[in-house]
């Protein structure tokens, strides 16, 4: 991406300081939003494939998020149902400051499978390539919402 963050959100941001950090925290959260939003639309939704493998929700619940590493596909599906939690992510993400890096990944074994050839949509690539979209749209209602 060329330029820096606040360059991006415009100058408008620097008479606001802290809005530059809301603008950077909702728009880190919002990609998880939409990985989530449609991880649920090509995976869960549709009917159970014909093999009868047992949708357990651990692919959904095993996304997290890192300050200093990208996460690993290392977990196995535990065979049971595993609720699906954003809460720790979204932790990672307000203890964030502007300009730091975000790390953000699916921990079980088989997501890559999943994502690139289980016939599924890939998700994670449709959600990043908003980045500059939700950047913008996030960069217009903290503008609004600040009065700015």
């Amino acid at each position: 991406m060329a330029g820096t963050f606040a360059a991006t959100v415009g100058d408008w941001c620097r008479t606001v300081p802290e809005a530059v950090e809301i603008i950077f925290r909702e728009s880190a959260e919002e990609p998880i939003r939409v990985m989530d939003l449609l991880l649920v639309e090509s995976v869960y939704d549709p009917p159970p494939a014909p093999s009868g493998y047992k949708r357990t929700g651990f692919l959904r619940a095993s996304l997290v998020a890192s300050k200093t590493a990208m996460p690993t596909l290392h977990r196995e599906n535990p065979g049971v149902p595993v609720p699906a939690d954003l809460g720790d992510v979204v932790l990672i993400i307000n203890g964030l400051e502007a300009g730091e890096t975000l790390y953000v990944g699916y921990t079980a074994n088989y997501a890559a499978f999943v994502h690139y050839s289980a016939g599924t949509a890939p998700w994670v690539d449709l959600a990043a390539q908003r980045w500059q979209s939700i950047v913008a749209a996030k960069a217009a209602e903290v503008k609004a919402r600040l009065g700015i």
